[in-house]
């Protein structure tokens, strides 16, 4: 009698993946890749980008706006595939696509087959604020991965009863709160959802404080940056606040606004989700990943957060509505909705994708967001009179910015040069000036914005600056000489537009050391 020896456990398991539905959803993760990269050089450098670029050129363990994580894979990014815009965009896009496929494997835990996998994948493929991450350098990027990565260990640890995943949680949330803070509503949420839960019971094992242990041994070394510099995050937070920056949305304001940035058509598919998770016999198990979804809502909605703010947590809800949704077409019989819903989802997505990914000539833009039955949100007050939403107006004016600029440096003489400086208003106008400034001989921008203020004053002495976006009876308190040089070309597309530039010579205010705590603006 002869027996045949078993296929080794890792070819098995490797076929179990493929076989599974995930070669389908690895070739939709590539398309949304390649998407990215042929459409990421239309328009032109965001404003955010300069920031995390001139931060990477000053690495620390933190900064004024933003954990350090993002800067240094920026720093890295570069130097390896250089500054263009395709190349600094390379990575966002990458793991954008990362997330189409790590959606997936959590429908997968979930129970789903191939049209769950398939269907959970092309939500994301379509969802514009995912469509957004893989298309400019922000620190919203990773979020949408690091979250998912903390809730499929959450997964593995309840389905396989193993509190050691409870570990890898940790790790990736200590990963996660380098890179943006918002997360740690996230971690707060699943606390909240296992103490709503029989889950509970992981609360009581070592494994579960030993993540705790391990997030907070990553995220130390930000913390004590921010004991240091006295915590400039939390007062940036209560300046914005203050200054009533950003629009207050209702908390039905804000879920409708949650409906928009996943995409209208696939509201059915996670609202689903988040409902079989406590409804569901299936789902029951992970129950705690619904209560996560309830708090982290009325903690962003309380808190006035942005819309995009709670946007990580819902590939969570799509994964476990493409199970729920495709268990019942298989109930019904009625197979031919498989590929009817991918095909309005994908013709939807690609409808609303302009909004997000440069694919259309600027003017053909405008007319076609005018047409939407819709008025595209914006977030900002100051930025409800540009033409374009603010993601693509802050990619318009920087040319002209550093043009004019480098008008008023040819003004000065060549021995004045080595102890005159440009102050910038913004980290926008300073980041413009580091990164297209060389091409016309423009030394490093200085600025009292956000991190630039840490920076200082660099040892000008401040007897001669070229100063930007400023008034000239300011300056003229300031200075014996203030000549107006010209406003930089108006861009009508841009969120800066027509920014006066002023050279200025002969301080009345001593040293610009001892004037810089003066042009501190955290805001």
């Amino acid at each position: 009698m002869t027996t045949t020896a078993a296929p080794p456990v890792a070819t098995v398991s490797k076929q179990s993946f493929l076989t599974s539905g995930m070669l389908i959803v690895i070739a939709i993760a590539l398309a949304k890749l390649l998407l990215h990269c042929f459409f990421n050089n239309r328009y032109g450098y965001f404003r955010d980008e300069f920031d995390y670029i001139a931060c990477g050129r000053h690495l620390a363990w933190g900064y004024v706006d933003q954990p350090p994580l993002v800067p240094f894979l920026t720093r890295i990014s570069i130097g390896v595939l250089g500054d263009s815009l395709r190349s600094i965009r390379f990575v966002p896009a990458l793991v954008s696509s990362a997330t189409v496929v790590l959606t997936a494997m959590i429908s997968r835990e979930f129970g789903g087959r191939r049209f769950a996998l398939a269907l959970s994948a092309v939500t994301i493929l379509v969802a514009p604020i995912y469509l957004s991450a893989g298309s400019l350098l922000t620190t919203n990027y990773l979020e949408p991965l690091l979250w998912m990565g903390c809730a499929y260990f959450v997964i593995l640890a309840i389905k396989r009863d193993d509190p050691r995943y409870w570990l890898w949680f940790g790790i990736v949330a200590g990963i996660g709160m380098e890179e943006k803070y918002s997360i740690a509503v996230f971690g707060f949420a699943i606390v909240a959802g296992l103490l709503l839960t029989p889950q509970r019971h992981f609360l009581f094992n070592k494994w579960i404080w030993l993540g705790g242990a391990a997030a907070f041994l990553i995220f130390l070394p930000n913390l004590i940056w921010n004991l240091q510099n006295h915590w400039p995050f939390a007062e940036l937070m209560r300046n914005i606040k203050a200054d009533g920056r950003d629009v207050a949305l209702s908390p039905w304001q804000y879920f409708s606004q949650q409906i928009l940035l996943i995409h209208p058509l696939s509201a059915p598919i996670w609202i689903t989700g988040l409902v079989a998770l406590f409804a569901s016999p299936r789902l029951k198990p992970y129950r705690v990943l619904g209560w996560c979804y309830v708090v982290a809502f009325t903690v962003f909605a309380v808190l006035k957060g942005k819309n995009y703010y709670l946007a990580p947590i819902y590939p969570v809800l799509l994964a476990a509505g493409a199970v729920m949704i495709e268990t019942g077409i298989e109930r019904s019989r009625q197979g031919w909705l498989k590929p009817a819903m991918v095909v309005v989802l994908l013709a939807a997505g690609a409808w609303l994708a302009p909004l997000i990914v440069p694919v259309l000539p600027v003017e053909q833009f405008i007319s076609y967001m005018n047409n939407l039955p819709f008025k595209v949100p914006r977030s900002e007050h100051s930025h409800m009179a540009a033409v374009l939403p603010q993601h693509y107006a802050d990619q318009f004016g920087w040319e002209e910015i550093v043009a004019e600029v480098a008008q008023a440096w040819s003004r000065i003489l060549p021995d004045e040069r080595q102890d005159c400086g440009i102050f910038a208003q913004d980290y926008g106008q300073a980041g413009a000036i580091d990164f297209l400034g060389p091409r016309y001989g423009l030394p490093p921008a200085l600025s009292g914005h956000q991190t630039y203020f840490l920076w200082g004053p660099r040892g000008y002495s401040g007897n001669c600056l070229v100063v930007l976006d400023d008034r000239r009876e300011v300056l003229q308190e300031m200075f014996e000489k203030v000549e107006y040089v010209g406003r930089s070309v108006d861009n009508p597309y841009a969120l800066e537009r027509q920014i006066p530039v002023f050279i200025c010579k002969g301080a009345k205010f001593g040293t610009l050391t001892q004037l810089w705590p003066q042009f501190k603006k955290w805001r």
